[in-house]
């Protein structure tokens, strides 16, 4: 029997894109009916979904606002229907970073909002600077600088665990 499956992520360079994309194919492998939509473009309902998956990636400390808001306004619904969270980060490159209760953001974001997701996970993203504007580049050498990370400017390393992310896929085809 299928289940019905929605992922709504938020993405600023495109790798939690990826990453949803990557968790849809193993919810699809495994039977399941799934619908990945972006947050600027999902004007569905959680409770159309027996599960509902939500992916932010980073940026500058904070994960993305309209998901913030998503989340604050359809509460209800996400703790009546199985649902997952995601978080996208560079700190997450560090393994004592990589788990959602050691990971500084994800603690951060679960003091910023009252829900708690059924299930949660935090993978690390891409560091690619050749793709970010000229004062993102300066910010985002800057924040590596500081967290002993790679600064050279041809820096094009993509950290994401694939088989964390396969796993939770499982994970939440078990769920």
């Amino acid at each position: 029997m299928s289940t019905k499956i929605g992922i709504l992520y938020a993405t600023v360079d495109g790798q939690t894109l990826k990453i949803s994309n990557k968790i849809k194919a193993v919810l699809i492998e495994k039977g399941n009916e799934v619908e990945l939509f972006s947050i600027e473009n999902f004007d569905g309902k959680v409770s159309d979904y027996e599960k509902f998956i939500i992916g932010s990636s980073i940026r500058y400390g904070k994960h993305n606002a309209k998901i913030i808001e998503f989340i604050n306004k359809n509460k209800k619904q996400l703790n009546n229907t199985k649902n997952a969270f995601f978080s996208v980060n560079l700190v997450a490159r560090k393994p004592e970073r990589a788990l959602p209760e050691t990971n500084p953001y994800f603690i951060k974001f679960l003091h910023e909002i009252d829900w708690i997701p059924f299930q949660s996970a935090v993978f690390a993203g891409k560091l690619d600077y050749q793709k970010y504007t000229f004062t993102d580049r300066l910010m985002i050498q800057l924040i590596m600088w500081m967290t002993k990370g790679p600064t050279n400017s041809k820096t094009n390393i993509e950290y994401t665990d694939w088989d964390k992310v396969d796993q939770f896929g499982v994970l939440l085809n078990n769920m």
